[in-house]
């Protein structure tokens, strides 16, 4: 039986984001203070550059700078250490976003652990992941969990007292994701590729937030027509073309609302880690 389908964006939450940014970052200019990031990056990645354009880009519109720290691939931990703590000391910067994973030579714990935690505006030191099990919001989160948040509740989607299945257990989406759901009440169960009878768990679930890592890897079968599915998964469907966790051809027009592996969650992202460098700033330079 088909259904229809809502299609949830991620532009319009984006958008509306942006707007708050845009008021925070004019007040702070009338201080004659810039909110300033730097982006540093070991190596040369395809995937690292496309996305650092994309940060620059929305820093220019959003009126925050941004920079780049550029360390080649067999950088060393002392220079890789140093590069961070200098950041940590320039008071003119307020937010330090690194790409990783690290080339294996590194320690990327031990690197992580030296990022000042009110600089980490992507949310994976430490000190910040810590605070997000604890229920404390004065941290910040990784990007992707909280994009996720701000899309439901754009779309006014009730999480108190919903069921939520998180179907990922990661460090970077799964496991922080489902501890900003438990602060918002929702009753959470964690599963993954390897959970015993995962279609019963996630078909009777209110929302189902899809973070597996593995390219169409949930169909309509594992869903039902009051679903709310959100798709966090980026993969290569094998053609050259972005496709999701969730097969959406299929599970469209089959469930209640589902997010698109091409502008939906995704687009969201990278408005929070900048939202998260304007409170960066607010919080440094309010003294």
């Amino acid at each position: 039986m088909s259904v229809e389908t809502v299609k949830l964006t991620g532009k319009p939450v984006a958008e509306h984001l942006r707007a708050n940014i845009k008021a925070r970052v004019a007040d702070l200019n009338e201080r004659n203070i810039v909110p300033t990031i730097i982006i540093i990056r070991v190596g040369n990645k395809e995937d690292d550059v496309f996305y650092e354009r994309s940060i620059l880009k929305n820093c220019s519109l959003l009126g925050i700078e941004g920079r780049v720290e550029e360390l080649p691939e067999n950088v060393s931990m002392e220079e890789l250490s140093k590069a961070i703590e200098d950041a940590n000391s320039d008071e003119n910067i307020h937010g330090i976003m690194m790409f990783r994973p690290l080339p294996e030579h590194l320690k990327e714990r031990e690197i992580l652990e030296k990022i000042d935690p009110r600089k980490d505006i992507d949310g994976m030191t430490p000190g910040n992941l810590e605070k997000i099990f604890e229920g404390d919001d004065s941290g910040f989160s990784p990007c992707t969990p909280k994009a996720v948040i701000e899309m439901l509740k754009y779309y006014d989607i009730p999480l108190q007292g919903a069921s939520v299945a998180v179907s990922g257990r990661s460090l970077v989406v799964g496991k922080p994701l489902a501890m900003l759901l438990l602060n918002e009440n929702a009753t959470v169960t964690i599963c993954h590729s390897k959970t015993k009878n995962i279609k019963s768990i996630t078909s009777q679930a209110d929302v189902v937030v899809v973070a597996i890592g593995k390219a169409k890897f949930m169909n309509e079968e594992y869903f039902t027509e009051s679903s709310i599915v959100i798709d966090v998964g980026v993969n290569d469907d094998g053609n050259g073309k972005i496709c999701g966790d969730v097969d959406y051809d299929k599970a469209f027009g089959k469930v209640k609302m589902l997010t698109p592996a091409s502008g939906g969650v995704g687009t969201i992202t990278t408005t929070i880690l900048l939202e998260q460098a304007v409170r960066a700033c607010e919080m440094i330079t309010d003294k």
